[in-house]
Parts: C-alpha cells; sequence; structure tokens
C-alpha cells in the first residue's frame, strides 16, 4: 500500500512543483515519514529527488543560464558542502521552541526558523504589486548561492530559496526552470554524496523497489510538467512561486516539515 500511496504523491507533486523550480522533496518528506522513520524518509525522498532532477536536466537543462550556473551555482555548490558537512558534525540542537497542537507535539528548529522568515520576504516581493518590479542585479547572484547552497546542505530546503531569487534576475520562463533544474542537480549530487554514510545505515538498500517506483512516478509527473510549459506565462510562475513560498514558509516555521 505504502509503495502505491508513496507513487501516487510522487506523481502528483512532480507535476505540481515542476514550473516552481522546487517542492518535490519538501512535500514529498512528510508522505515518505507516514511510512518510514525521519533518517530514512529524508534519504528516500533524496534519492527520488535527485533522480527526477536528472531526468528533468534531461528534458530542459538546455535552456540553462550559463552566466548564473557560473555565478549562482558555483558560490551554491561550495556553501552546499559546507552546510552538510555542518550538519553531521554539529551536536543536537535544541529546539527554539515547541507546542502540542491535535494530539502530536511539534519542534521548530532555528534554521528552518530563519528559513521560514526568509521565505516569507522572498514571497512578499512576489506579491505585492510595487516590489513585484523589483529584480535582482546580478552582482548579488553570489550571496543568493551561497545562501540557498548552505541551507539547502544543513537543512535540505534549498530549492525554495534559490527560486525565489532566481524568479527576480529577468530570465524567461524556459531559462528560469532549466537554471534551477541545473543548480539543483548539483547541489543534490554534492549533500547526498556528503550524506551516504548516514542514507546507507539507514536502510536505503532495504527499499529499492519502492524508490525506483516514486522514481518512475516522478518522472512521468515532471514530463507531464513540460509539456504543461508552455501554457504557462512567468506571471503565473511568480504568483505561483509566491503563493508556494508563503506555503512552506508556514509549514517550516510551524514545525509541520
Amino acid at each position: 500500500m505504502e509503495i502505491f500511496i508513496i507513487s501516487l504523491s510522487a506523481f502528483i507533486i512532480a507535476i505540481l512543483t515542476f514550473f516552481s523550480g522546487f517542492g518535490l522533496g519538501t512535500i514529498l518528506t512528510p508522505v515518505f515519514m507516514i511510512f518510514f522513520p525521519v533518517d530514512l524518509a529524508i534519504g528516500l525522498t533524496g534519492v527520488v529527488h535527485f533522480f527526477n532532477n536528472i531526468f528533468k536536466l534531461a528534458l530542459v537543462g538546455r535552456n540553462a543560464d550559463k552566466s548564473v550556473l557560473i555565478r549562482f551555482g558555483i558560490p551554491a555548490v561550495i556553501a552546499a558542502i559546507a552546510g552538510a558537512w555542518l550538519l553531521l558534525h554539529i551536536p543536537d540542537v535544541k529546539p527554539l521552541f515547541s507546542y502540542t497542537a491535535f494530539g502530536k507535539n511539534f519542534e521548530v528548529y532555528p534554521v528552518k526558523f530563519i528559513i521560514s522568515i526568509l521565505l516569507i520576504f522572498f514571497a512578499v516581493l512576489d506579491l505585492i504589486p510595487f516590489l513585484n518590479k523589483l529584480q535582482f542585479s546580478k552582482k548579488h547572484m553570489p550571496v543568493g548561492g551561497v545562501l540557498s547552497g548552505f541551507f539547502g546542505g544543513l537543512s535540505g530546503n534549498q530549492g525554495a530559496l534559490r527560486s525565489a531569487f532566481l524568479i527576480k534576475v529577468g530570465l524567461t520562463k524556459e531559462a528560469f526552470i532549466a537554471t534551477t533544474v541545473v543548480i539543483s542537480c548539483f547541489v543534490d549530487f554534492t549533500r547526498l554524496t556528503v550524506y551516504a554514510t548516514r542514507f546507507t545505515k539507514a536502510g536505503l538498500n532495504d527499499n529499492i523497489t519502492l524508490v525506483i517506483c516514486a522514481t518512475l512516478s516522478a518522472i512521468v509527473g515532471a514530463y507531464i510538467g513540460n509539456k504543461l510549459l508552455k501554457k504557462v506565462t512567468l506571471h503565473f510562475l511568480q504568483v505561483l512561486i509566491a503563493i508556494m513560498l508563503i506555503l512552506v514558509s508556514i509549514a517550516l516555521g510551524a514545525g509541520l516539515i
């Protein structure tokens, strides 16, 4: 039953998140957590996310903006190494605060709370008409890359910050999606390499069938999303990303993910 539910979820989420440049891993992880321990759920999601990105890279990678890849992508990869290393070597961090709701206890950690504040800031930029016209200078891209990569390596939440920043640098919708996919592939590979030992111990090898089914489902979803790309506008992308940023930031700030 878990194979069917997780595969169906991966398929639907891959379609919904194709245009935003983030969200598959963020939304799919809680689905895995229904059936598996947290560390294994993170590992399984990471593998599905990586191979889905490889497929998306084959679909749209040729449209990536090379200057953005250099200015944003390289700092992101370097920062991801630092973030992943820090995650594996720092002692357990105490929750910033915790609360109980619906019979469950939720804990909010400092890193995710900080990310939620940043996401709300970027979402506001896209929803307020005056601020919506603002664009980031390309000279500031390394800063965005460092923030996205570092928090990606540290917490796994990299895509939202990356998309929030890159949607403002003047790329076409095709270049935006392709560029986020390429950068995501490099950052995913980097952090998964650093995480490899922990993931192997968590039990990935015992769930190969599930990973394959979920990955194939996500790939089919990405394929359909790519077919729908011509029917969306850049404004639609901006509004979609703003809404998803708000939803993800609320979930992070509330300790739900």
